[in-house]
C-alpha cells in the first residue's frame, strides 16, 4: 500500500507543477489545497528538497518551486525517496536486496519468483510516469466533465 509520506509527496509535486511558472508557493498554501498536514509536509519538502527535487527560498516571497521539469520527475524516483525500496520483498529489491532469514534456496523459491514479476510490473509503470503525466491525465479527466 502506498504510504501517506509518498502520496502526499505526489500531490505536492503536482502542485508545484502546475504552478510551474508562478512564483514560489509557501508550504501552507500546499497543505491547504491538498489537505496535507503542514509539519508533515515540511519534512517530506525537505527530503525532496535534499534529494534535488525542489529548490526552496527563505523569506519574503519564499516558499518552495520544483528544481526539475514535470517530465523529468518520475514515480519510481519519489517512491524510492519516501518510502525505499519498490519490491515488496527484500530478496525481489534491486536497490535494496538482502536475503530472507527463512529462505532455504532462493534459485527455486517460487514466492521469489513471483514477486520479482510484480516488481518488474510496477517498475515499469512508475519508470514510465512523470509528475507531468498525472498533471495532464487530471487535465484530461477535468475536461470530460
Amino acid at each position: 500500500m502506498l504510504s501517506k509520506k509518498t502520496k502526499y509527496a505526489i500531490k505536492a509535486l503536482v502542485v508545484l507543477g502546475r504552478n510551474l511558472t508562478q512564483p514560489p508557493m509557501q508550504i501552507a498554501r500546499i497543505a491547504e489545497e491538498e489537505h496535507i498536514p503542514k509539519k508533515f509536509l515540511e519534512q517530506i519538502l525537505l527530503d525532496l528538497r535534499n534529494a534535488g527535487y525542489l529548490y526552496s527560498k527563505k523569506g519574503a516571497g519564499g516558499g518552495y518551486s520544483l528544481n526539475k521539469n514535470p517530465e523529468d520527475i518520475y514515480l519510481v524516483d519519489i517512491l524510492r525517496i519516501t518510502d525505499g525500496p519498490i519490491a515488496m520483498l527484500p530478496c525481489a529489491s534491486i536497490k535494496f536486496y538482502h536475503k530472507c532469514e527463512e529462505c532455504h534456496d532462493e534459485v527455486t523459491c517460487g514466492i521469489r519468483k513471483a514477486f520479482i514479476k510484480v516488481r518488474d510490473a510496477s517498475l515499469q509503470i512508475l519508470s514510465e510516469t512523470s509528475i507531468a503525466h498525472i498533471i495532464e491525465s487530471e487535465k484530461t479527466a477535468a475536461s470530460l466533465l
